[in-house]
């Protein structure tokens, strides 16, 4: 005995939910599931099978884009003025090393492109190119 979409519909929305609970997908899955939950209960007006697909994908990504306005924005992350950090590896001079930022390895380049600073000196970070942390050592800003 085959089922009715309704309980097709029905399945495949409880499936989604409980994707979206074992893997979060900024509610993608949410919304798919809830739409197929809506055209489950739409299955008795709309008997073929084929134009329920269509609603199903139709109501997906107009619940996703309206969903999408109550997600909150993200905010690119602010680098502290002035913040310190620590080299993990030599910084050669007018090339890059890495330095320990709030306990995250972050690409560096010193400012000036004729200094090397060894590893384990405190440095300032003083600006920031795309991944890159522009420092100067602490000694040399306080002198």
């Amino acid at each position: 005995m085959p089922l009715s979409p309704f309980w097709i519909w029905l399945i495949v929305a409880i499936i989604l939910f409980v994707m979206e609970l074992v893997l979060p997908t900024a509610f993608v899955e949410a919304t798919l599931g809830l739409s197929a939950l809506i055209v489950a209960f739409l299955s008795f007006l709309i008997p073929s099978f084929s134009i329920q697909i269509l609603l199903w994908m139709v109501l997906s990504v107009v619940v996703v884009f309206l969903l999408r306005r109550y997600q909150p924005k993200r905010v690119p992350p602010v680098l502290k003025e002035a913040a310190e950090a620590e080299t993990i590896t030599k910084i050669p001079a007018g090339e890059t090393g890495r330095v320990l930022y709030e306990g995250i390895s972050w690409q560096a380049r010193c400012d000036d492109p004729r200094l090397t600073i060894p590893e384990h000196q405190r440095v300032i970070i003083i600006g920031r190119q795309g991944t890159t942390l522009i420092v100067m050592p602490e000694d040399a800003i306080q002198s």
